[in-house]
């Protein structure tokens, strides 16, 4: 499993965690796509754009390796701002290959790519 070195761990003042620390013995938790209701705390809302956002600083268009990336936090964002890169995709592989649809995330995350630096102080 691959370590994304710099990446934020968790957003600042929250316990919204971004990665993890090491790989699950038992195999990596599978992605799925997790609806987003329209009466999602504001918290949790908060977390998706800090999280979309460190995606787009780290990676931006490029294809990257899920690796250490929390299952849970890209479960909220996979297959609509973050899709798979590669076909076929494995849902429950450490090395799958993701990419972030930049169309969607802006649509989704505008706060994400305005420069006001949303999971830098946890507040947005």
């Amino acid at each position: 499993m691959i370590k994304h070195r710099g990446f934020p761990s968790r957003l600042p003042g929250t316990d919204y965690q971004f990665t993890i620390r090491r790989e699950n013995k038992s195999g990596a938790t599978r992605l799925i796509r997790r609806e987003r209701y329209a009466d999602r705390r504001p918290a949790d809302r908060r977390a998706d754009a800090a999280f979309m956002e460190a995606l787009w600083l780290f990676f931006g268009d490029e294809p990257f390796e899920r690796g250490n990336l929390d299952a849970g936090r890209l479960s909220w964002l996979f297959g609509r701002e973050v899709i798979a890169a590669e076909d076929p995709f494995d849902p429950e592989s450490y090395e799958a290959l993701l990419v972030i649809d930049e169309n969607v995330a802006r649509a989704s995350f505008p706060e994400a790519f305005d420069g006001s630096g949303v999971w830098e102080d946890g507040s947005a």
